[in-house]
């Protein structure tokens, strides 16, 4: 699979004196993010423009052979909010639209700079170094933004 597909933008907002991170994430036509845990943080979530389909997905067993099992398919539209942490379980975010950027506010508490993501085939997970397209409107080096392109 293309590295393209997963070329959303995570964007520094605020790092609420180490207690939250709060940033903005840009998702382009098409574009999404991995099956993922949130590394026992919270995650509050605000569409902000666009629609997001986001997919809930159960934490794969060690028994478990094949596919991942899904748990539940929403859209998310305008100025609605979503909540998940670890004990919900497992989700991808993805703007499926071919036309339509999304445009998304996340609050993480507390921050988090790495995370689990999933094959949804195998339930093989990695762990993935979380990077900033920018921070505080300030473009990141683009050494840092390549590891997480290339782990998706």
């Amino acid at each position: 699979r293309s590295s393209d597909l997963y070329r959303y933008t995570r964007n520094l907002v605020d790092e609420g004196n180490g207690k939250f991170n709060l940033m903005i994430l840009c998702w382009g036509e098409g574009h999404g993010s991995s099956i993922h845990d949130h590394t026992d943080s919270h995650c509050f979530m605000k569409l902000l423009q666009g629609n997001l389909k986001e997919t809930l997905f159960e934490w794969p067993d060690k028994k478990m052979k094949g596919e991942m099992s899904k748990k539940s398919e929403r859209i998310l539209k305008d100025n609605q909010c979503a909540y998940i942490n670890d004990s919900i379980g497992l989700h991808r975010v993805e703007n499926s639209s071919h036309t339509e950027s999304a445009v998304s506010l996340h609050l993480y508490s507390p921050p988090f700079n790495t995370c689990q993501t999933f094959d949804q085939r195998t339930g093989h997970k990695s762990r993935v170094k979380m990077t900033f397209w920018s921070t505080y409107g300030n473009r990141t080096p683009f050494a840092s933004t390549v590891a997480t392109q290339e782990n998706n």
